[in-house]
């Protein structure tokens, strides 16, 4: 792909919004499992089942780790929304994958990395979505115990948070992502799905979406 990155990002948030892998609802917010209240819900797992779609995001998640992580040994899916993706990127670049789970499986093996990963291999670690990045720097840390390098990670689609980037600059890891929030109300706007007053709900959101809930509620 020879695209600009901007180019990118919007074309991934138009194709997120079409495929309603991305639901917007300022007026009738979504409940997230952490309790937040939310007027934007993300599966992006929903892309899948579109062809078109579904090659155009393998090929720039390709073009990230070759950008961003030439050194890349490997790659690694975040159970169970990264798992796909992961595995589709990994084709297309000839690389090892493996996926992580949160935790270690209970029964069996008691596994926690499905798939072989080396130590001292670098590995990169593939996402859907960025919200806190709680979960995704968990599985770094399984990652790390396993004697595994984590030279970054990549996404789909980032709500960029400001504790997610102070939560990644914390563990030391680096990410790129696909697209981002603002892009994804630009091209709401442009396609109609949000009205001129719902950006203002929606932007509120944005700044405080821990309390956004309580305050609207």
């Amino acid at each position: 792909m020879s695209e600009t990155q901007e180019t990118v990002a919007r074309k991934v948030a138009e194709m997120l919004l079409d495929a309603k892998a991305i639901k917007l609802s300022p007026d009738q917010p979504f409940q997230w499992s952490s309790g937040w209240m939310s007027p934007i819900y993300c599966d992006n797992r929903v892309a899948l089942s579109y062809p078109d779609i579904r090659t155009y995001i393998k090929e720039a998640l390709a073009d990230l780790v070759r950008n961003n992580y030439p050194e890349a040994e490997a790659i690694a899916g975040v159970a169970t929304a990264g798992i796909a993706q992961g595995a589709l990127v990994a084709d297309l670049l000839d690389l090892p994958f493996a996926y992580v789970r949160p935790e270690p499986k209970k029964h069996g093996m008691g596994n926690q990395i499905e798939g072989r990963l080396e130590k001292g291999q670098k590995v990169v670690l593939m996402e859907d979505l960025i919200s806190t990045g709680g979960s995704s720097l968990k599985v770094v840390d399984a990652l790390h115990q396993a004697g595994v390098e984590v030279v970054g990670m990549i996404a789909i689609f980032t709500y960029g948070f400001d504790t997610a980037v102070a939560n990644f600059k914390d563990k030391g890891v680096s990410y790129s992502v696909l697209s981002t929030y603002n892009y994804l109300i630009e091209a709401a706007l442009d396609k109609k799905y949000i009205t001129e007053d719902q950006l203002l709900n929606l932007t509120d959101w944005r700044k405080a979406p821990d309390t956004w809930g309580r305050i609207a509620g």
